[in-house]
């Protein structure tokens, strides 16, 4: 392929990426100031929803509760795995991984910005009883990235609250 072409290829991926509005993932405006994540304090959902607000927002994190405009409570999560398919012998051949963050965000005087809500993530998987330990490793990696994943819409979710806050307005 000659240079010309090659350029004319990658001109044309470049527009056509841009058309179909992709942009990378920026900074999300939470639409507070001071956020202190009340959750279990070595837990890894805990530091990965800390690690969200420092990395992607100017929100900075408190260490009291007072000292925040807002408090993101981590209510809980949870892993499942839910068997969809099973084989005419009776062994397991497709799973589902379900991946569940319960939340809310109030503020210092418990007035809610957002009530209880769930984010749930779910995967489907296939089973082979002959590779035991892969499969295993395999929905460990998908539960890993469920999580973040998790994260992630639960940033977004803060994320509306000032637009909703805005349309009240």
């Amino acid at each position: 392929m000659s240079r010309a072409l090659r350029g004319c290829v990658i001109v044309a991926l470049c527009v056509a990426l841009t058309a179909c509005g992709f942009h990378l993932r920026g900074k999300v405006d939470l639409p507070f100031e001071t956020v202190f994540v009340d959750g279990k304090p070595y837990a890894k959902l805990t530091l990965q929803v800390k690690r969200g607000i420092e990395g992607a927002s100017n929100t900075r994190l408190t260490e009291t509760r007072e000292a925040a405009q807002a408090i993101v409570e981590l209510l809980g999560d949870s892993q499942e795995r839910i068997i969809l398919g099973v084989s005419g012998g009776g062994r397991v051949r497709e799973l589902q991984l379900r991946y569940r963050i319960t939340f809310r965000v109030t503020d210092p005087k418990k007035r809610e910005w957002l009530p209880r809500d769930d984010v749930v993530i779910l995967r489907d998987m296939t089973y082979d009883d002959a590779q035991v330990l892969a499969k295993e490793a395999e929905a460990v990696q998908l539960f890993r990235d469920m999580q973040a994943d998790a994260v992630q819409q639960l940033l977004r979710r803060i994320q509306a609250i000032q637009a909703a806050s805005e349309v009240d307005a």
